[in-house]
């Protein structure tokens, strides 16, 4: 199967393994145009037979993902909905990668936050580079909340309680401090992560691909059901955007600088000036 025709992607596949490099100057936002590449790239990786093992790494050292587009958030409905029965196209496309019958890796160089972080949590492996992998959950400080997977993933792979440090902390993690968290499998130094990984999907790409499947399915059903907590989060996320106390905080956020490289590599700092008047 040919990968073509990406703007802010770039897909190889070799012996069963298809690397996706995320490229999307200037910082990777999760815009409109990375979300529906991912969500089609997906789409493309669940059918393809020749693909066992698909690892998401990024072309900028500064950036894995840097959160989702806060303008488009600013964009959906504000009226908070009487119900909510299905999942947001967000959510599906996470749910995707996170039971598809090929292992998922990410291989994370950078700062990962918001729905970046919500994506990697739905992979099933994330390995993460000392001194330069930086993770957060900074929705709350927007008055939203992770709406993309996070309040399920987090619980599941920290525990309750270091699940509501991240997302009501709004804090930064090093590479350390989420692998103590099991954030991450693992932190490697930045010159051992990439040879770490290509050998951990090559080694899995070896073998039967059946196996790796029904495995990664078997493992999944460890845990509890999923849906009716995406829901309640879907829910939940659509009251927050209703707050106006929200959108002035979105709008803040943009014009303090959210969403350039120079905020967002200064990004605590800018949340703080949200209280501002």
């Amino acid at each position: 199967m040919a990968y073509r025709d990406y703007e802010a992607l770039r897909v190889d596949v070799t012996a069963g393994v298809a690397r996706v490099v995320i490229d999307h100057p200037p910082i990777n936002l999760f815009d409109l145009t990375l979300m529906r590449e991912i969500a089609r790239v997906g789409r493309a990786l669940e059918a393809d037979e020749d693909v066992r093992v698909v690892v998401f790494a990024s072309a900028n050292p500064e950036f894995f993902i840097a959160h989702a587009d806060v303008g488009s958030i600013l964009e959906f409905p504000v009226e908070a909905p009487q119900d909510v029965n299905e999942l947001s196209g967000f959510q599906r496309m996470t749910e995707r990668y996170r039971t598809m019958g090929k292992a998922t890796i990410a291989q994370i160089e950078g700062r990962v936050r918001g729905g970046g972080a919500e994506f990697v949590a739905s992979l099933d492996m994330r390995f993460a580079a000392r001194g330069r992998a930086v993770f957060a959950q900074p929705e709350v400080a927007l008055g939203i909340l992770p709406g993309g997977s996070g309040t399920q993933r987090l619980p599941r792979l920290l525990g309750r309680g270091r699940a509501l440090e991240v997302i009501l902390g709004c804090g930064d993690f090093d590479a350390d401090s989420a692998e103590r968290y099991g954030w991450v499998n693992r932190a490697f130094d930045a010159d051992a992560l990439g040879p770490f990984v290509d050998a951990l999907a090559r080694r899995i790409a070896s073998y039967p691909p059946a196996a790796v499947a029904l495995a990664k399915r078997a493992a999944a059903a460890a845990e509890s059901p999923a849906a009716d907590g995406l829901l309640e989060e879907n829910r939940a996320f659509a009251q927050t955007l209703a707050d106006p106390e929200a959108q002035r905080r979105m709008r803040r956020f943009l014009a303090a600088g959210g969403q350039t490289r120079e905020g967002e590599l200064e990004l605590e700092r800018l949340y703080a000036q949200l209280e501002e008047v």
